[in-house]
């Protein structure tokens, strides 16, 4: 689309029957990922800092379609326009959507490949989309697995004495009880 400077712009997303949410980010001409909204299944939006509102943008969810409106296209709103979704632990790009203004240079949506995560955000199946997170490599699988180990070991050890500490305290309790249950009438 080639919109023009105050347009109202408004883009749509069709998902599948796994409905879990919708996120829209732009890649803007550096090839950088802007966040701009999460829209949640239950139709509720999270803008950028975590805002409920925005006066630059509006989301809104209608059955299976996640909208996003523009409501004054500015030049710093140019690029290519995504929706994302979270299925099975799987991040899923939409096709890009170019977004320039007449004769302006467009983002390929395959230098989706090459993209860079801002450092200052961190942002969840109809037709088939064209990206996805590649799979963890083998160096990723050993840190994970260390990770795993530091996290999960001392709270499994926390929980076998919490364990302990209850058995200890209801035996200690039944002998109280019996004690108590001998004496003379």
């Amino acid at each position: 689309t080639h919109p023009r400077v105050g347009q109202r712009l408004e883009l749509e997303c069709l998902t599948g029957k796994e409905d879990s949410g919708a996120f829209w980010v732009r890649q803007d001409k550096g090839g950088t990922l802007h966040f701009i909204v999460f829209i949640s299944s239950m139709s509720r939006s999270t803008f950028e800092g975590n805002k409920r509102t925005s006066t630059r943008f509006e989301a809104s969810k209608d059955s299976r379609f996640y909208r996003l409106v523009v409501n004054s296209f500015m030049p710093q709103d140019e690029g290519n326009y995504f929706c994302l979704m979270n299925s099975n632990q799987v991040l899923y790009f939409s096709p890009g959507q170019p977004v320039f203004f007449p004769g302006q240079q467009h983002l390929h949506p395959t230098l989706l490949r090459f993209a860079k995560m801002p450092s200052t955000s961190c942002p969840s199946t109809g037709r088939p989309f064209l990206f996805s997170i590649p799979a963890e490599t083998s160096k990723e699988k050993v840190l994970n697995f260390f990770c795993d180990m530091f996290i999960w070991v001392p709270l499994a050890g926390a929980c076998v004495l919490l364990l302990m500490a209850l058995a200890i305290t209801i035996i200690l309790c039944q002998q109280t009880r019996r004690r108590r249950c001998r004496c003379k009438r």
